[in-house]
């Protein structure tokens, strides 16, 4: 039998009486549930803002882009043509999902009362519109085919708000080369993301309306984007494309794309850092509280214990295990507590947010397992390594004066 297991099991079955100690146990247990129930939901919220816009940003690009080499990134890069050797290869790369041309080109969207600077994106019949799907607000999405040019582009809510336009509306677009050109658009789909930096620049329309304008060839794009299954498999079919293009062509991630973006994304995992740090400090101090006054409580028994040649190591060992059980009923409850709310707000969305300052409609939810699992072991494993050195103030107590203590 593990002798410290069982008394410690008997002193956790009988000390939560209406005593001082029953109380300060009590306001432990409250403080790790409380603390891991925070640090669950700062994670599930940070990792579910961080998902969201990052999820945002590929919609708009892709996971990786290829397209001619360039020391600058610009919209109006040199044509490639859309025929590539190392197309065959790269759709058997374990990861990659799926492979679309596009092409970007700026110009100024002009009305009666207003103009506003964008980017036209050319898309094929080859694109994915699985992230519009649901981001369309009004209208629906452009058809396109191999034989046909279409004159109907997509554009979002916040563009269409500001130039006063409505479905079936013409759009007139203005680019700025020699000679200068106009192109006449039909409002086919207005879309809404709530990511406002890339809302209020981009166009979705025909590829062959940039071909044209920029006088390219019926086979020539301005790039590929590549799709891929998971967002952590990002750098490494980055490396097995970068290997297999030509020597004039470049393979750069979203991440190399929109640095900003992500350098802020990143930004926020310090404050999460910051927030388990403080929970878990507080729940340990918590703890060395509870075991001092457990040890000034039983220190009677403690003597006892000495005088019938019980160790230090047994008799720290008793009040380890006793500790370990507190933390243990603190941890089931936080995590009760935690999944819960992230449960609720998952399902409900009752925590509502501003668009405009948040890019998001309400506080999104990430609930990962293995988040969970790590701040359960990490709460439990630090929590118990704070309490060793103070248990050693048993060694300190002398047999005959703990029997005797009032």
């Amino acid at each position: 039998m593990n002798t410290p297991l069982f008394i410690a099991s008997r002193m956790g079955s009988s000390g939560f009486g209406k005593s001082f100690t029953g109380l300060i146990k009590k306001i432990a247990i409250l403080s790790i549930a409380l603390g891991l129930a925070v640090m669950i939901v700062s994670m599930a919220v940070v990792t579910g803002f961080q998902g969201e816009i990052r999820d945002k940003v590929i919609g708009f690009g892709g996971h990786i882009q290829i397209s001619n080499y360039d020391y600058n990134i610009s919209y109006e890069a040199q044509p490639i043509s859309k025929n590539q050797d190392f197309l065959q290869e790269a759709i058997n790369i374990e990861g990659l999902r799926h492979i679309q041309v596009f092409a970007t080109k700026p110009g100024i969207i002009k009305t009666d009362e207003d103009i506003h600077g964008v980017i036209l994106k050319g898309i094929g019949p080859d694109f994915d519109w699985s992230f519009f799907d649901d981001k369309i607000v009004k209208g629906s999405k452009i058809a396109l085919n191999d034989s046909l040019r279409s004159d109907a582009v997509i554009l979002s809510a916040l563009v269409a708000s500001r130039m006063q336009l409505d479905l079936n509306d013409d759009v007139f677009m203005y680019f700025i080369q020699d000679p200068p050109r106009i192109r006449r658009f039909s409002l086919a789909g207005i879309y809404e993301t709530g990511l406002e930096e890339l809302d209020k620049v981009f166009v979705i329309g025909d590829l062959r309306h940039i071909q044209r304008l920029n006088d390219w060839e019926a086979d020539q794009v301005g790039g590929f984007e590549v799709l891929v299954s998971d967002f952590d498999a990002i750098f490494n079919v980055q490396e097995q494309i970068y290997d297999i293009l030509p020597y004039h062509l470049d393979a750069k991630s979203i991440r190399n794309l929109y640095p900003q973006i992500f350098d802020w994304l990143n930004l926020l995992d310090m404050n999460v850092y910051v927030i388990i740090a403080l929970m878990i400090l507080v729940a340990g101090i918590n703890m060395i509280t509870t075991l001092l006054i457990s040890v000034l409580d039983k220190t009677n028994a403690i003597g006892i214990l000495k005088a019938m040649g019980g160790s230090n190591t047994l008799i720290r060992k008793i009040f380890l295990y006793h500790a370990g059980m507190l933390i243990s009923r603190g941890l089931l409850w936080g995590n009760i507590a935690g999944i819960l709310l992230c449960l609720m707000q998952a399902q409900f969305g009752f925590i509502k947010l501003s668009p405009e300052s948040y890019y998001v409609s309400e506080v999104p939810i990430n609930l990962s397992l293995s988040h969970i699992l790590l701040l359960n072991a990490g709460t439990f494993l630090v929590s118990i390594a704070m309490l060793i050195i103070p248990s050693y103030i048993i060694a300190r107590i002398s047999p005959i004066k703990a029997m005797i203590f009032r």
